[in-house]
C-alpha cells in the first residue's frame, strides 16, 4: 500500500515521544549542542591508572588515551562535564561513545566491551540530565547518541603504493556500526548523531546500519549528521565538496545536517552557507575554538566566538549550535545568549531535479539538461579496455577512465560483465583505484551489470551518490522490488529498463506500459524519489534492414516524450551506441547517426544519454548528403531510407581515413582567422600557438586577437550549443583551446602596460550574479576613465565571492555593482552584506534601470555601515565617486541622513497600507460583459517566425530612450530645435545614430529576427491555460492580482481579467511574442570596445535596444491585424508609442507582472531558443541583451496597471500555483511583497 510521504522535519515522522518533541522544538526554537568530551577530559591531566577499574587491572595494553573507556572507569568525571554543559544551557547531550565500536576498540583489544560502553555511556547523560531538572522540571532535554569515524577509512587506502588496498570494507563498518547503534537504542537514546565526518563512505555504512536497527525494530528516531571540512580547500579528507557531501547521504532523511571539528567558526562560514541554500533538514554547527596554535591549544575566545555565531543566526544559516575542541562550558553559554534572539531558520523544500555525486556534484537542471555518460571503460563494449582488465593493466584501464573525463564525461559508466573473469572482485579492485584518482572520481560513478550481486558490491566501495545500471521487471516485482530498496538504502539512483516478465519493450506502447507500471510501484511502494529514477526505453539498432526495425529510433524518441510528460521527476537515459550498430567500423557514418539521434532524442527529453564523449560530430558539420539520408533513417521518413544510407555507407567505408586526412590538410590552408575557429569548434590544440602568434602578428593588439577571431568562434560554439548542434563535451574542449590562446597571448598584453600613470582612484564594476546588461556600466566606466580614474570592469554574471576578492587584490576605492532585471536587486543586498561581514568600508555604488534610491535606503544602506550610494546616471557618477573618495564628511552625513528620511517614510507607507484577503480582491476584479462580447478570432492558431529589415524598424524608433541613454533628458523631437547646449549635443547624438544606422542597413550588419503566435486560451482564476488543437492544456500562465484596498472604487486588476473565463466557454486567444534586434548588436560593440572606441561600442549598444523595440512595436501592429480587431486601425506612430491602440502586450518582469519566471513559459510555448536565438540566463535576463518578449491581449478594455504590493496569503497562493516553496517565490516577488519576509 501507499503511504503518505512525512518530511524528516515534522514530529510525525518519528515513533517514539522524545523523537516527536525533538522535531516539535527545532520547528520553534533553537537548541544547544553541548562542547568537546576530549578537550575537557584533557584538563583533568588523567593517567594510566585512570582508564583502569578492577576489571580491567590486569589488561595487558596501555588503556591511556581510550577516552570512551572513562564511561566505565571515571564516570564521576564524564557525568560532571555533561552536568557543566547543561548548566551552560547545552538542550542536547552527546554520549561519550565517539570511538566506542569494536573497530575503534580494537585498538586496545577491547571489543567485547563495545555494548557496555554504549549503554553505560547513555546512562551518565541521563543521570545528569536528572540532577538539572530536578531544578528545572519544565526544562526539555535529549541525548544523542555520539557516533564516530572510528580509525579507519573505506574511500582511502593507508599504503601510499597500494592505493587499491582498504583497510576496512564497507560491511566490517555495518556490522561495527550496528552493534554500537543497538547498545545506544538500547541505553534510551532519543536521537543518533553520525559526526565528524571525514570519509562519506564509512558515513554511509553507519547510516545503512542504522537503517538496518530501524527496520529490524520497526522504529524511527531521528538522526542528525556532522560532516568535517578538513581545511580551508572545502572539502573532507576524502576529497568531497559540502554539496556533493549532501547529496551522498540525503537519502537517509535526516533531521539535520552540519558542520564540525577541524576549522574555527569564521572559517567554517561558506561551507555553513553552502548547505544552508541546499539542505531541506535543520542545519548544525559546532566549531572548533579556532585553529590550533602553535602549541595545539585553541584561542577563540567565547565573545568572539558567540559574536560569529550571532551573525550565522541572523542569517538564518542553523537552528542547532555547538562547541567543538577547544569550546568550554562558557562558549556554550555566550554561544546560546548570542543566537537565541533571532528568528530560527526554516528548512528549503526538496530538491526536484535529478541530482549525483563524486567528489564534486552533478544537478540535472534547466541550464545543464544533458549528462554525458562516458562508455569506454565498459567491457562488454569497448575491446581496448577489456584487453587491459584481462591483462591485470590497471593503470592502463584508469587512463581511459580519466581520458573519458578529460573528453567531458559527466559520468562514467563501469561494466565488469565478462565471464572469464571474476566480475565482483574486478569492478571492487577497479572502483577502489578509481576512488583513489581525484581527476577521475570527482565525476558521478555509473556502476553497470547485469548481475546484482556485482552492482550490490559496488554501491559497497563508491562514497558518493552514484547510478546503478540496471533493475527491471525481468523477474517479477518481488526481486525488482527488493533491489530496489537496497538501491535506495544505499542512497543511489538506479536505472530502470524497459523490461518486463515478458521480455524487453520493442514498441511505443510497451516501452510507455512497463515504465509507468515501474514508476508506480517504486513511488506507491517505496516511496522513491522519483528524481532517483531513470528510464532506458531500450535503444535499438536502426537501418539493419528489418522492417520491424524501422521504428526504433522513432518509437524510443516518441516514448520519452510521453514518460517525461507523464512521470514527474524521472530522467531518461539509453546507450546511443547501440543505434548505430549497423555500421560498426565506419565511425563518420555511426558519428553522423548518434548526431542526428541525440538532437532529436533531447528535444523530446532525453536528458542523459551513454556514450562515447570523446567520438561526437557536431550536427552543424556532418555532410549535408549524408545529413540528409541519417535524418531520413533515424526519423523514418520513407521506405527505401535505410537501403540509401548503406549504399552511402558502403561508398565510403574505403574513404574514411583518406578523406579525414585531406580533410585535416584542408583546413590547415585557410586563413588564420578560419584556422583558430575551426580549432575551436573541434577542439583542435594541436596548431594553437602556432596561429595565435601569427594573428598576433596581424592584428594591432593581442587584445585583438582575444575579441576578433578567438571570440567569432566561440560565439559560433554557443550558437551550435544553444540550438542543440553541439554537445557539452565539444565546448568543454573549445574552452580548453580558447584557454590555451589566450594563455599564450598573456604575456604580450603585459608587456604592453603602461605603468607609469597616476589615477584619481581605483574603481572596481561587476554586472552582479545572474543578469548580463552593462550599457550602463559601459557608459560610467568611460565616464570615469575620462577623469583619470582607474577602472576595472570584471564583467557580467560576476558572483559576490569574485566581487569581494577582486576589490581586496586590486585594492579598490569603490565597487561599483550594476543590473537591470529584479532579482539583481536581492544578489545587490548580498554583496553589501558580505562587504559588512568583511570588515570592508570603501564606498558601493549602486546602479541600474531597476535600482532606485529608495530600494538603496531600505534595502542596503541599513546591512551596510560603509557609504551606499545610489547613482542615477553616469553624469553624476564622477561628482559621488569625487565627493566619497576626498572623504566629503558633509557629502557622507547628507547621504545618510537623505536615507534615514527615506527609511522612515518607507516605514510609515507599509503600516498605512491596507491589503484586501486574496478573496475580496478577486471579487473585486474588473466587471466585464463576457455575454455581449466575442473575442475576434486570429488569422492563423500556432507559431510563426518573423523577419524584418532594419529599414523597415527605423520609422518605429522611440527616440527618447536613445537619449536617456546618454543622460540627455529632454524629450524628442523637442531638442532637436532647442538653441542650447542640450540641442547641441542631441542632434549630434542623432546624426551619429543615423549614420550608424546607414552602415547598418548598407553593410546588412544585423538581421533582427522574431517569432510570434497566437492560441486557443481561457482564464482559470488568475491564471492562463493554453490549450492545443485538441483542447489540452499544454502551458499555464500564472498571474498575480492588485490587493491593496483603493479608496476610489476602482477594481484590483489581474492580467488574466482580459482572457475568457474557462467556465464561460467563450473561444478566446492570448498572443505571444520574442524580438530581438540580432546577436551582431554584441559582436559589433565587442569589435568597437576591442579597437577601444568607446563610443560607437555604446551607441551600438542603445541603437541594439531602440530596434529590438521598434520590433515589438512593429509586430504588434501587425498582429492586431492579423487578430482582426485591429484590421480598421489608423494610428501614426506617435500615437502607437503612446499606447493608444486597443488591446495590450505586457511582458514579464513589468510592472503588471513582475515575475520574471513566466518568461520561461512564453519561451517554451514560442520555442524561442530555436525560432530567434534569444536564451534565457539563470535570473531570467534575455540574450541578446538587445531583446524583447511578452503577450497580446486583444480585450478592448485591457490595460496596463502596475501590481503595487501584495500579502503573504497571495505570495502563499502563487507560490502553490507555480508548486515553489514558499522562499522562492518571495525571492522572485521581492520588489512587491507588502510585508519584511525576514
Amino acid at each position: 500500500m501507499s503511504t503518505k510521504i512525512i518530511s524528516p522535519i515534522e514530529p510525525d515522522y518519528y515513533s517514539e515521544d522524545s523523537g516527536k518533541l525533538f522535531a516539535k522544538l527545532l520547528k520553534k526554537e533553537h537548541l544547544i549542542l553541548d562542547g568537546p568530551m576530549g578537550t575537557m577530559i584533557q584538563d583533568y591531566e588523567l593517567g594510566e591508572a585512570d582508564f583502569r577499574n578492577d576489571k580491567l587491572k590486569n589488561h595487558p595494553c596501555d588503556l591511556k588515551g581510550n577516552n570512551d573507556l572513562l564511561t566505565l572507569t571515571r564516570p564521576d568525571i564524564i557525568e560532571k562535564i555533561h552536568t557543566d554543559f547543561l548548566l551552560a544551557g547545552s538542550n542536547i547531550l552527546e554520549t561519550n561513545t565517539f570511538s566506542s565500536t569494536s573497530i575503534s576498540q580494537a585498538d586496545y583489544q577491547l571489543e567485547s566491551f563495545v555494548s557496555d560502553l554504549n549503554i553505560e555511556a547513555v546512562k551518565l547523560a541521563k543521570n545528569a540530565i536528572k540532577t538539572v531538572t530536578e531544578n528545572e522540571p519544565d526544562r526539555k532535554i535529549f541525548v544523542a547518541g555520539s557516533i564516530g569515524p572510528t580509525n579507519r577509512t573505506a574511500s582511502l587506502s593507508p599504503d601510499v603504493n597500494d592505493p587499491g588496498y582498504r583497510a576496512v570494507t564497507f560491511g566490517d563498518l555495518v556490522n561495527a556500526y550496528k552493534e554500537q547503534t543497538e547498545a545506544l537504542i538500547d541505553g534510551g537514546v532519543d536521537c543518533l548523531l553520525v559526526e565528524t565526518i571525514f570519509d562519506t563512505l564509512n558515513a554511509k555504512a553507519a547510516l545503512f546500519a542504522i537503517e538496518s536497527i530501524f527496520d529490524e525494530r520497526k522504529i524511527k528516531l531521528p538522526i542528525m549528521i556532522s560532516v568535517t571540512i578538513t581545511d580551508k580547500s572545502g572539502r573532507t579528507l576524502s576529497g568531497q565538496t559540502p554539496t556533493a557531501f549532501w547529496y551522498s547521504v540525503e537519502h537517509t532523511n535526516p533531521i539535520s545536517v552540519g558542520i564540525n571539528c577541524a576549522l574555527g567558526a569564521e572559517e567554517m562560514r561558506p561551507y555553513l552557507q553552502e548547505l544552508s541554500n541546499i539542505c531541506p533538514c535543520h542545519i548544525s554547527i559546532y566549531a572548533n575554538a579556532g585553529l590550533p596554535n602553535a602549541f595545539g591549544g585553541y584561542d577563540d575566545t567565547p565573545a568572539n566566538m558567540a559574536s560569529v555565531y550571532g551573525s550565522y543566526a541572523q542569517q538564518k544559516f542553523a537552528t542547532i549550535w555547538g562547541g567543538c575542541c577547544g569550546t568550554t562550558p562558557e562558549h556554550i553559554k555566550a554561544i546560546k545568549n548570542a543566537v537565541i534572539k533571532y528568528p530560527i531558520r526554516i528548512p528549503l523544500s526538496n530538491n526536484l531535479q535529478p541530482h549525483f555525486s563524486g567528489l564534486e556534484p552533478l544537478k540535472v537542471d534547466e541550464s545543464f539538461n544533458f549528462i554525458m555518460v562516458g562508455e569506454r571503460t565498459n567491457i562488454t563494449g569497448s575491446p581496448k579496455f577489456a584487453r587491459l582488465i584481462k591483462e591485470n593493466n590497471y593503470e592502463g584501464a584508469l587512463q581511459i577512465a580519466r581520458q573519458q573525463v578529460e573528453s567531458g564525461a559527466n559520468v562514467i559508466d563501469i561494466n565488469m560483465d565478462e565471464g572469464l573473469i571474476d566480475s565482483k572482485r574486478v569492478m571492487v579492485d577497479f572502483l577502489n583505484l578509481i576512488m583513489s584518482e581525484p581527476d577521475i572520481s570527482k565525476v558521478p560513478i555509473m556502476i553497470d551489470s547485469s548481475k546484482w550481486e556485482v552492482l550490490e558490491a559496488g554501491l559497497r566501495c563508491v562514497q558518493g551518490k552514484c547510478i546503478v545500471n540496471s533493475i527491471s521487471l525481468k523477474e517479477g516485482e518481488e526481486i525488482f522490488l527488493k533491489q530496489a530498496a537496497l538501491v535506495k538504502k544505499y542512497g543511489a539512483a538506479c536505472i530502470v529498463m524497459a523490461f518486463d516478465e515478458k521480455g524487453q519493450a520493442d514498441n511505443t506502447e510497451r516501452r510507455v506500459e512497463i515504465c509507468t507500471r515501474a514508476y508506480n510501484l517504486l513511488i506507491k511502494k517505496l516511496n522513491f524519489n522519483p528524481t532517483n529514477i531513470i528510464f532506458d526505453p531500450n535503444i535499438f539498432p536502426i537501418a539493419t534492414g528489418m522492417n520491424e526495425h524501422l521504428i526504433n529510433a522513432t518509437s524510443f524518441i516518441e516514448s520519452t516524450q510521453i514518460l517525461r510528460a507523464t512521470l514527474p521527476g524521472i530522467s531518461v537515459s539509453g546507450g546511443v551506441s547501440n543505434i548505430s550498430f549497423s555500421f560498426r567500423g565506419n565511425n563518420v557514418v555511426r558519428e553522423a547517426i548518434h548526431a542526428v539521434f541525440l538532437y532529436h532524442a533531447k528535444k523530446a527529453g532525453l536528458n542523459m544519454g551513454i556514450v562515447n564523449p570523446g567520438m561526437l560530430e557536431v550536427y552543424d558539420d556532418i555532410d549535408p548528403d549524408l545529413l540528409q539520408l541519417v535524418e531520413d533513417v533515424v526519423l523514418n521518413r520513407n521506405s527505401d531510407a535505410t537501403e540509401k544510407l548503406i549504399e552511402f555507407a558502403d561508398s565510403i567505408k574505403g574513404e574514411n581515413n583518406k578523406k579525414t586526412t585531406e580533410k585535416e590538410k584542408e583546413w590547415r590552408n585557410e586563413s588564420v582567422e578560419e584556422r583558430l575557429s575551426y580549432s575551436l569548434i573541434k577542439g583542435i590544440i594541436d596548431h594553437i600557438d602556432e596561429d595565435v602568434e601569427e594573428a598576433r602578428k596581424k592584428y594591432p593588439l593581442p587584445l585583438n586577437v582575444i575579441e576578433g577571431p578567438l571570440m567569432d568562434g566561440m560565439s559560433t560554439v554557443g550558437d551550435l550549443f544553444g540550438d542543440g548542434k553541439m554537445f557539452l563535451p565539444q565546448v568543454v574542449k573549445s574552452a580548453r583551446v580558447m584557454k590555451k590562446a589566450v594563455a599564450y597571448l598573456l604575456p604580450y598584453m603585459e608587456d604592453e602596460k603602461d605603468g607609469n600613470s597616476k589615477s584619481a582612484g581605483k574603481i572596481l564594476l561587476a554586472t552582479v550574479k545572474g543578469d548580463v546588461h552593462d550599457i550602463g556600466k559601459n557608459i560610467v566606466g568611460v565616464v570615469l576613465a575620462c577623469n583619470n580614474f582607474e577602472v576595472k570592469d570584471i564583467g557580467v554574471m560576476v558572483p559576490w565571492e569574485t566581487i569581494l576578492k577582486e576589490a581586496k587584490e586590486w585594492n579598490a576605492d569603490i565597487i561599483g555593482l550594476s543590473g537591470l532585471i529584479t532579482p539583481s536587486l536581492d544578489e545587490m543586498i548580498t554583496v553589501a552584506k558580505e562587504m559588512e561581514r568583511a570588515d570592508m568600508k570603501i564606498p558601493l555604488l549602486i546602479g541600474g534601470a531597476t535600482t532606485s534610491k529608495k530600494h538603496t535606503a531600505v534595502k542596503i544602506d541599513p546591512v551596510f555601515k560603509g557609504p551606499s550610494v545610489h547613482v542615477t546616471d553616469a553624469s553624476r557618477a564622477v561628482s559621488v565617486v569625487q565627493s566619497l573618495l576626498s572623504n566629503d564628511i558633509n557629502y557622507r552625513k547628507k547621504i545618510k541622513n537623505e536615507y534615514n528620511a527615506l527609511r522612515e517614510s518607507h516605514s510609515a507607507s507599509q503600516k498605512e497600507r491596507v491589503f484586501l484577503s486574496l478573496e475580496d480582491a478577486r471579487n473585486n476584479k474588473p466587471d466585464l460583459d463576457w455575454s455581449n462580447y466575442l473575442p475576434p478570432k486570429p488569422q492563423f492558431i500556432g507559431t510563426q517566425n518573423h523577419q524584418l529589415t532594419v529599414e523597415e524598424l527605423i520609422p518605429y524608433i522611440d527616440w527618447n530612450p536613445y537619449f536617456w541613454t546618454w543622460d540627455l533628458h529632454g524629450l524628442y523631437p523637442d531638442m532637436m530645435t532647442d538653441e542650447s547646449e542640450l540641442g547641441d549635443r542631441a542632434r549630434e547624438l542623432y546624426h551619429d545614430a543615423n549614420l550608424m544606422l546607414e552602415r547598418i542597413i548598407n553593410d546588412k550588419l544585423l538581421t533582427p529576427q522574431a517569432v510570434f503566435g497566437f492560441y486557443n486560451a481561457a482564464s482559470n482564476g488568475d491564471d492562463i491555460l493554453i490549450f492545443d488543437e485538441h483542447q489540452d492544456n499544454i502551458f499555464t500562465f500564472h498571474f498575480l492580482r492588485q490587493q491593496m484596498k483603493k479608496n476610489d472604487k476602482t477594481p484590483n486588476r489581474s492580467l488574466a481579467d482580459f482572457c475568457a473565463p474557462v467556465e464561460n466557454q467563450i473561444p478566446d486567444y492570448l498572443g505571444a511574442f520574442a524580438v530581438t534586434a540580432g546577436k551582431e548588436v554584441n559582436i559589433i560593440a565587442d569589435d568597437y570596445r576591442s579597437n577601444n572606441d568607446d563610443y560607437n561600442c555604446i551607441l551600438i549598444q542603445a541603437l541594439g535596444d531602440r530596434l529590438a523595440e521598434a520590433y515589438a512595436e512593429k509586430l504588434h501592429e501587425e498582429s492586431r491585424k492579423i487578430w482582426g480587431f485591429g484590421k480598421d486601425e489608423n494610428l501614426s506612430i506617435e500615437d502607437m508609442i503612446k499606447e493608444k491602440y486597443q488591446g495590450i502586450r505586457p511582458a514579464a518582469g513589468y510592472p503588471a507582472c513582475p515575475d520574471h519566471t513566466e518568461k520561461k513559459t512564453l519561451f517554451n510555448l514560442l520555442n524561442v531558443k530555436k525560432n530567434s536565438g534569444i536564451e534565457l540566463t539563470e535570473s531570467m535576463a534575455m540574450i541578446p541583451a538587445s531583446s524583447v518578449s511578452g503577450l497580446y491581449f486583444s480585450h478592448p478594455e485591457s490595460r496596463y496597471f502596475p501590481l503595487g504590493r501584495i500579502n503573504q496569503e497571495q505570495v502563499a497562493n502563487y507560490a502553490m500555483r507555480k508548486k515553489w516553496d514558499l522562499k522562492i517565490a518571495e525571492k522572485w516577488l521581492s520588489p512587491s511583497l507588502g510585508y519584511d519576509p525576514s
